[in-house]
């Protein structure tokens, strides 16, 4: 049965970077575009009304973050993941890739470490880098047969020992391998961290992005204790595709690592919000979970179909089921191309636009990020143009 998600929506010339940028990032503006992480599906009807009703009024001025605002964010997570926030605890914030710099130079001198778990989304990477800050790498573990990841706290644990650490960067769910990381491993990443002294900065932006099918989500926040030293990052940006809107809300509870972000963000003039932002993120998270849980069904459809034409007709690729998130990494070592040339093929041969793994830090390399945000119809001519291309490589 055909669902709003099956509807093809024109992005092109709306300034879209998925689609207005690939000449640029591709080199040509004729591939298939399943990059960059937002979704081809329209926002929930209540975002776009409350846009609207916004609009009309004639006058967009400088904006306050009303307290509306505020109890969106701890009603919804009280709800879907019983998470009880405290309004105290709440920072707004201009976007999640801010906060990551701002976390960087609030709890972190030059020089010293900000520990990654890749293959990770790249702005781990470049807020330590960009802010003088050292990279401390905590690698993930595949298993070899299942291509499923995990962490390796052993590791973890001797990065936390060094004498420079300070912070851990927590990716929960993953971009790009798509765990969602069981509460055993998130209870052993705090005791780490307590041990060691470290922040734990975590982005949850995908912890509504959950598949039916697999192990709930578990907010770090949710077990964690008084006195740990946790900064939580999320937004309704990607439950709702509309990061464009550019608005997130960090969760610190205690209150001087909650004004030493806040400092930073105050010395740069941020966050400024605008009007637009705020009636989205409401909305969202007010009148969003019906569309939300339809969503999830249809991105689960698109999951699976993915799965079954990798596996019977794309010989060369393999890829494992995410567990959250609408994206797939999808393992193509097999092929044996290198890193420019793997993405010569998708680009050139195959007329398909993604992510390369190599940007993800130099685990990926081999590997291709796929989003899976898009009508049924685009993935099945993307599989097809992969086989294609793949019968005469």
């Amino acid at each position: 049965m055909a669902t709003e998600f099956d509807q093809s929506i024109m992005r092109e010339q709306t300034s879209s970077v998925k689609f207005d940028a690939r000449q640029a990032v591709f080199g040509r503006d004729d591939v298939i575009p399943v990059w960059v992480a937002d979704m081809d599906f329209a926002a929930p009807e209540a975002v776009t009304a409350a846009l609207k009703a916004r609009a009309e009024h004639p006058v967009y001025g400088y904006t306050l973050f009303p307290e509306s605002l505020y109890q969106s964010i701890i009603d919804w997570f009280a709800v879907r993941h019983d998470w009880h926030i405290e309004r105290d605890s709440i920072l707004m914030a201009p976007g999640v890739v801010p906060s990551l710099h701002a976390a960087c130079l609030a709890y972190a001198q030059p020089g010293e470490g900000v520990i990654v778990q890749p293959p990770v989304y790249p702005p781990f990477f470049s807020s330590v880098r960009h802010t003088g800050r050292e990279v401390i790498e905590n690698p993930l573990l595949q298993d070899s047969d299942t291509g499923q990841y995990r962490m390796d706290l052993d590791h973890l644990e001797q990065c936390a020992s060094r004498a420079n650490a300070r912070i851990l960067m927590l990716c929960s769910p993953h971009n790009p391998v798509g765990r969602v990381w069981s509460e055993a491993e998130l209870s052993a990443v705090l005791d780490i961290a307590r041990r060691h002294g470290l922040v734990v900065v975590s982005d949850e932006i995908h912890c509504d992005l959950i598949y039916p099918d697999k192990q709930p989500h578990r907010m770090l926040a949710t077990l964690a204790g008084p006195n740990d030293a946790l900064v939580m990052a999320v937004a309704p940006s990607k439950s709702f595709n509309m990061p464009g809107l550019g608005l997130s809300a960090l969760v610190i509870a205690d209150p001087e690592r909650r004004q030493a972000l806040k400092a930073v963000f105050d010395s740069m003039h941020l966050p400024q919000c605008n009007p637009f932002s705020v009636a989205g993120f409401e909305a969202g998270y007010r009148h969003g979970a019906e569309w939300l849980d339809q969503l999830m069904q249809y991105l689960q459809g698109n999951r699976d179909y993915v799965m079954q034409q990798v596996a019977s007709r794309l010989p060369g690729i393999r890829v494992s089921a995410p567990e959250g998130t609408y994206l797939m990494w999808l393992d193509c070592r097999e092929l044996g191309l290198d890193a420019a040339a793997l993405k010569s093929f998708f680009v050139k041969d195959a007329g398909v636009g993604m992510n390369p793994g190599g940007s993800f830090g130099e685990q990926g390399t081999g590997f291709m990020r796929l989003n899976i945000g898009c009508p049924r119809s685009v993935l099945e001519e993307v599989i097809a143009r992969i086989e294609a291309a793949l019968a005469s490589l």
